[in-house]
């Protein structure tokens, strides 16, 4: 165990920015979460990205095959992982080629030596050795054997075969950066104990390569130095490190327990969004009930009977499971019943990019299903408010007697930041509209004269025995009818009803300027990023005209959408798509000329990259 006392020589910095890339099999994943969890409990800020391939298995040593985490810790406030790095750790050739353009000059770099063999060069289509060929530099370059070192470490200890000693040296960075920012790693001891609580030796040797690596930072002259990051100043409360997934499934628990609902969950599993289904797995205490089905089509569909049920009933996807589950979308539509559809955003068409995040499934959301049939559609926009937006759209579901498409992505949804643990008399009222006892002269389709939101019967209640099916219903009785002017009615009702979601949800407010020369729109997963990039050239660059309006809610629009678009001269529209929400913007204010800036690489947007476009527009 180490104890660590505060180095007094640490040089403070208010944030930092870092990537541990390797093989998927070097275990950067569990690196990156260790620090940032350790950072986190520490009282930093923080943003963090994983980023792996998309094949199970990717060739060992190919530039395809490359895992990294990123995060970013500060005493300020901190709503992006980063852009450029103030320290890369790369554990082979490849990581180090598909990473280095993103290491400031001058920063370091922490390579496993070990890892650049003429083999593990070619892979990674190096000429040369970039280690002895002057091309690094102008980086702090620290060089360490670390798969030596993991070994000698671990040779006293029983039970190892040689892959497990060698699957180790993650451990070895962690404790070096551990000491290089000034970190305790009893954390992360306290983690070893608990995973491997029946396998004493592979705490026992985890730990031992964590304090190798921790010591050996500490006494090598390469590292002259280490650095601080103080706490954050936050609002007062508890908090937890948490996944923008988890913290998804954990709104839902909040919703059915407010509602008085039990949870119903009907998925298959498709990433990014399988985490969902993971987490819920988990929580069989609280009367969740999660199905995993044996397609896309079965999942909805199971939802859309245990809604009918009573249930609050979601289900969980991605792009091309959304297609899917279209037509059973419009069921629930055309029935009037309250479903949450969960749609984790990646990279497409079809399997496209399945690990990478992008924002392509707007138009899908709003109108991927045959004829007239809305649905409200609304957007998380960071990790942590992923748990406010599905309580949102369980809420706006059961008031409104309506499907709710909940769009999160894979930046946000495998992305982590603190978030401050809420109970549940904090959480909004949510109601619902059953019926709780027979009256006289009751039908299965009256209204909710505000809303419009129809009667919700539970099935097998004596005296509330009703239809339901996909064929039109009769606007009174809900029994099927093809009376053409039934039809049309009911086709503007449907649409009426979810019109009106605009008198129950939150006006938009700007940030920064609240009139001016421009306004930079977003929506969903790109907050952190639009966010920073407009703070930084207001408050740093003195641009004090340009204002920042996020969109949560997409359909129905804020009600005060028009007026604040009118107060400003030009309108960028932010998105990593080929621009569909700028279309949105432009099919309901045709007065307003909008400018876009889209990004479609599976990546976020960068904010260099932003404050370079917001210049170019704004003089």
């Amino acid at each position: 165990m180490i104890t660590l006392e505060k180095n007094p020589n640490a040089e403070t910095l208010d944030a930092v920015v870092i990537r541990f890339v390797g093989d998927s099999g070097d275990g950067m994943q569990l690196t990156g979460t260790q620090f940032s969890d350790t950072s986190a409990m520490f009282g930093n800020d923080v943003a963090t990205f994983p980023n792996y391939p998309s094949e199970i298995r990717a060739p060992q040593g190919s530039l395809y095959g490359v895992s990294g985490f990123q995060v970013h810790i500060g005493s300020v406030e901190v709503s992006t992982p980063g852009d450029n790095l103030d320290l890369l750790v790369a554990m082979n050739p490849a990581g180090l080629k598909t990473n280095l353009y993103a290491v400031k000059p001058g920063n370091t770099i922490i390579i496993d030596s070990d890892s650049f063999t003429k083999k593990n060069l070619e892979k990674a289509q190096y000429e040369s050795n970039p280690l002895e060929d002057g091309s690094l530099e102008n980086y702090r370059v620290v060089t360490v054997p670390m798969t030596s070192l993991t070994k000698e470490a671990l040779k006293d200890v029983e039970g190892l075969d040689n892959k497990s000693i060698t699957r180790s040296k993650n451990m070895f960075a962690l404790g070096m950066v551990y000491w290089l920012y000034d970190r305790n790693p009893e954390h992360t001891i306290e983690f070893f104990q608990k995973k491997f609580k029946t396998k004493p030796h592979l705490i026992e040797a985890n730990t031992k390569v964590l304090n190798a690596g921790f010591f050996y930072a500490e006494t090598i002259e390469l590292i002259p130095n280490s650095y601080s990051i103080s706490p954050a100043k936050m609002q007062g409360g508890t908090y937890r490190i948490i996944m923008g997934n988890t913290a998804t499934a954990w709104g839902f628990l909040a919703a059915a327990e407010k509602s008085g609902r039990e949870l119903f969950l009907g998925s298959y599993p498709i990433t990014p969004a399988t985490d969902i289904l993971h987490e819920l797995v988990k929580h069989k205490h609280f009367g969740v009930k999660a199905f995993q089905a044996e397609d896309e089509i079965a999942g909805i569909s199971s939802a859309i009977g245990a809604s009918f049920a009573g249930d609050l009933a979601i289900t969980t996807t991605s792009g091309p499971g959304l297609a899917l589950k279209g037509e059973a979308l419009g069921l629930a539509v055309m029935i009037e019943l309250p479903l949450v559809v969960v749609n984790v955003q990646r990279g497409g068409p079809s399997t496209g990019l399945p690990t990478k995040t992008e924002q392509s499934d707007l138009m899908q959301a709003m109108y991927g299903r045959n004829g007239e049939s809305p649905v409200i559609v609304i957007a998380a926009s960071t990790p942590a408010n992923c748990f406010n937006f599905a309580y949102e759209a369980s809420r706006l579901a059961l008031e409104h007697m309506t499907p709710v498409v909940l769009l999160t992505d894979g930046y946000i949804a495998n992305g982590s930041a603190p978030w401050k643990i809420k109970s549940l008399e904090e959480m909004p009222e949510i109601k619902n509209n059953l019926v709780n006892e027979v009256k006289e002269n009751w039908h299965p389709y009256d209204r909710n004269q505000e809303t419009l939101a129809r009667n919700w019967a539970i099935p097998g209640t004596p005296g509330l025995e009703h239809r339901v099916g996909g064929l039109e219903k009769d606007r009174i009785t809900g029994d099927v009818s093809h009376v053409p002017e039934n039809h049309e009615i009911m086709t503007h009702t449907r649409a009426e009803k979810v019109k009106k979601v605009e008198n129950y949800i939150p006006e938009i407010k700007p940030e920064f300027a609240q009139e001016g020369d421009l306004l930079v729109i977003g929506w969903g997963g790109t907050y952190g990023s639009l966010h920073s990039a407009v703070k930084q050239i207001v408050e740093e660059e003195g641009y004090k005209n340009i204002g920042f309006a996020h969109f949560n809610y997409i359909n129905p629009l804020p009600k005060n959408t028009g007026e604040l678009l009118s107060k400003f001269k030009k309108i960028l529209v932010c998105e990593l798509n080929n621009g569909q929400f700028v279309n949105v913007l432009r099919m309901n204010f045709e007065e307003q000329k909008f400018l876009q800036f889209n990004k479609i690489q599976g990546l976020p947007f960068a904010n260099s990259e932003l404050i370079e476009k917001f210049k170019q527009i704004a003089e």
